[in-house]
């Protein structure tokens, strides 16, 4: 017969204390006699107890979790920056607890308030929209450490790390006009998050200054997923006059362009230029192989890792906003309209 586990209340019963003393005894919080102290520690040793150290350290405040809050944990980009920020963060003995937002700005709420009521030290967090962030300024104002990553919001006092979005963004619409294309399709996603909103914005601004009219019809909406990216690919260029080069704005929507430009018979770059934001491993494995802006994403995990760890540390340095440049690849993806 298997024998039960041994509980606070029997090591209270065995010293002939309430489970409270033993409790203060076994976890070193409140006052407790030293006499009393050693009973209720010799009791403990005799029947084997072992005490629940997540509890211990949740009433103590100091369980070395930290918080991951990305928007899509299926993204490469994010499953990358969680890689790097718990090999960080293991180094100095914390823990990486991971919940996705799913861009969702009522989840991340509610993720937020449930990792916090669990005691979490801190946050490195992706916000969902760059206007709804209460939530975050509050995190700042409660003292909560708090990075936020890949994307920056307004008016909350917390580190950030990010890239250069529009720059990137123009540096790409720039290298398709200069290859002779003026009907440039953009290929975004449906949310409120910061980096679309600075991708738009490049792409918009690259066009005027070359004095290109930013044509609405060639600015496809989808959920940043492969599925609704092939289905947005798909509408766009079954159109009369259809773009003769595309941008994406993350690597989802890139691998959605092109199953839904194959599905169509249309070949890259004979039929269709195409050019990426964010690198992604198949994105040489294909043929001809993807222009991509890419972010330097191996340094923005441990950085932002490094910052929290300096907060956690008591640091009341002013608040570090962190710009990365991006990169333009040039492949083989891009060529003159026919």
């Amino acid at each position: 017969m298997k024998q039960k586990g041994i509980t606070l209340k029997d090591v209270a019963a065995a010293a002939n204390v309430s489970r409270a003393t033993a409790a203060r005894a076994l976890s070193s919080y409140g006052y407790v006699g030293d006499e009393t102290a050693l009973r209720v520690q010799e009791a403990a040793d005799r029947l084997g107890y072992r005490a629940n150290r997540v509890a211990q350290a949740l009433r103590s405040g100091q369980l070395p979790i930290v918080g991951f809050v990305p928007g899509d944990i299926q993204n490469p980009f994010f499953a990358r920056i969680a890689h790097d920020l718990e090999v960080e963060l293991r180094k100095q003995g914390h823990n990486l607890l991971i919940a996705s937002s799913e861009e969702s700005v009522k989840q991340e709420k509610e993720l937020l308030e449930s990792l916090r009521s669990l005691g979490l030290r801190g946050f490195v967090l992706a916000p969902a929209s760059a206007t709804d962030n209460r939530h975050i300024a509050k995190l700042a104002r409660d003292g909560v450490p708090c990075v936020l990553i890949d994307r920056v919001v307004k008016d909350v006092r917390c580190d950030s790390v990010a890239v250069d979005n529009e720059g990137g963004t123009r540096e790409a619409i720039d290298y398709l006009v200069a290859n002779g294309h003026r009907r440039i399709g953009f290929l975004r996603d449906d949310s409120r998050i910061f980096t679309a909103q600075e991708r738009l914005g490049g792409y918009q601004g690259a066009l005027a200054g070359h004095g290109i009219s930013v044509d609405e019809t060639l600015i496809a909406v989808s959920r940043s997923a492969v599925e609704h990216a092939i289905d947005a690919t798909i509408r766009l260029f079954s159109r009369r006059d259809r773009p003769s080069a595309l941008f994406t704005v993350d690597s989802l929507m890139t691998q959605g362009a092109l199953l839904g430009l194959r599905s169509m018979g249309l070949h890259i770059p004979h039929d269709v230029s195409l050019i990426g934001f964010d690198d992604f491993n198949l994105a040489t494995f294909t043929d001809p192989q993807i222009t991509v802006v890419a972010q330097p994403i191996s340094e923005i995990g441990p950085l932002a890792a490094r910052l929290l760890l300096e907060r956690l540390q008591g640091s009341a340095a002013p608040p570090q906003q962190i710009r990365f440049p991006t990169r333009l690849i040039v492949r083989g993806s891009v060529s003159r309209p026919r």
